[in-house]
């Protein structure tokens, strides 16, 4: 600590010696009278000048008029000073030279001091020096766990990007904070270097439906299908697959995934509330919406990021407007969700954004006959 406090003084002093070096050194006409001195200085300075307007006008930067013109003005101006010393008050004589230098000598060595000065009263110059580990252990120890976690995990993958067991490890925590890129590079991240595995593959297409707002892609799908030829018994690529099959209007196949996984099932599922409610929409005997916490057996975190999905695209659709194929996909997610006065709300929207246009308004109307919404109670 002694060791770095003496090179911070050393590099402090000669900053502050480079600065008042050149201020300190006297100029050759120092030594004369105060009016000779400003008279020289003045006369120099503008004797330059016309120097300096001839270079232009022979570089042809200066045409012929405005270098005489300049000219002129310049030898007026070395008339002037050199001839009235005493009307240019702003002359700098050696009493007015050495005050300068004093108070710049002043300033310079006050302000490394009052600096350090400052530093002892508020900063913690007793304070050790601590390491990334260290301070993510005083990160933890604040409160900050979850943060304090991730930083670590990102400084490992950054010196070992081919650790696919990290990567595995800071997925699901991406998508729990909303990091849904995030979330898909480090599941592909992990895929790519650990290889196919059926909870990886299944929590990779739960990654890639976040980030469509709900919607089961052709990707997603791909990585559901892989995690069932891995487990055939895996739960949530069946019921992701059921649920695409749904959203794409085919009420047998969605029926009958459902089915299988209800047979299967174990009576305290916590996922079976959700399966037979499913059942029930696709048949027609829906009860009346409960609130969620009642009919999914979801946890809140589940059911929060599927609505959040959800309704983040209705926000888009409502803002920007849509293709045909979002306002149905938006209408599809609501009845996944049982929401059904929300499906017919945003069919009523989707008829409004969309027009008459047969061609526009054919697609959503479609998606409305699947889903067995009666147009006749669409909410305007």
């Amino acid at each position: 600590m002694t060791a770095i406090w003496l090179i911070f003084a050393l590099m402090t002093g000669l900053a502050v010696l480079a600065l008042l070096w050149p201020m300190s050194r006297r100029p050759a006409f120092a030594a004369m009278p105060e009016g000779e001195a400003r008279i020289a200085t003045e006369t120099g300075f503008y004797r330059d000048q016309l120097r300096e307007i001839d270079r232009d006008a022979a570089r042809g930067l200066l045409a012929a008029p405005e270098a005489e013109a300049a000219r002129a003005e310049a030898a007026r101006r070395l008339l002037r000073a050199s001839r009235e010393p005493g009307r240019n008050p702003g002359a700098v004589g050696e009493p007015a030279l050495r005050r300068r230098r004093a108070a710049s000598a002043f300033a310079l060595s006050t302000v490394p001091l009052v600096a350090l000065l400052v530093y002892g009263i508020y900063g913690s110059p007793d304070l050790p020096a601590q390491p990334q580990a260290e301070r993510l252990a005083h990160a933890r120890a604040a409160g900050n766990d979850l943060a304090a976690a991730v930083a670590q995990i990102e400084a490992h993958l950054a010196k070992a990007p081919e650790d696919g067991r990290g990567w595995t490890v800071i997925a699901p925590v991406y998508l729990r904070l909303g990091r849904t890129e995030d979330a898909i590079k480090a599941y592909e991240n992990s895929l790519r270097l650990l290889g196919d595995d059926a909870g990886r593959l299944a929590d990779y297409g739960e990654a890639l439906t976040a980030a469509g707002d709900g919607v089961v892609s052709s990707k997603a799908r791909d990585a559901f299908e892989r995690a069932l030829r891995q487990d055939p018994k895996a739960v949530k690529p069946q019921f992701y697959l059921a649920r695409a099959a749904e959203q794409d209007g085919d009420r047998e196949k969605a029926r009958s995934r459902y089915a299988a996984m209800e047979a299967a099932a174990s009576p305290d599922a916590p996922w079976l509330p959700l399966v037979r409610e499913s059942l029930a929409r696709l048949d027609g005997t829906a009860a009346p919406a409960a609130p969620a916490a009642a009919r999914t057996g979801m946890s809140d975190e589940q059911k929060g990021m599927i609505r959040g999905m959800v309704e983040g695209l209705a926000q888009r659709l409502a803002e920007k407007g849509g293709s045909p194929e979002e306002w149905g996909r938006l209408v599809r997610s609501y009845m996944v969700l049982g929401d059904r006065p929300k499906a017919e709300a945003t069919l009523a929207q989707a008829r409004a954004a969309l027009g008459s246009d047969p061609a526009k308004v054919g697609p959503v109307e479609e998606v409305a006959r699947e889903l067995g919404l009666d147009p006749a109670k669409a909410v305007p």
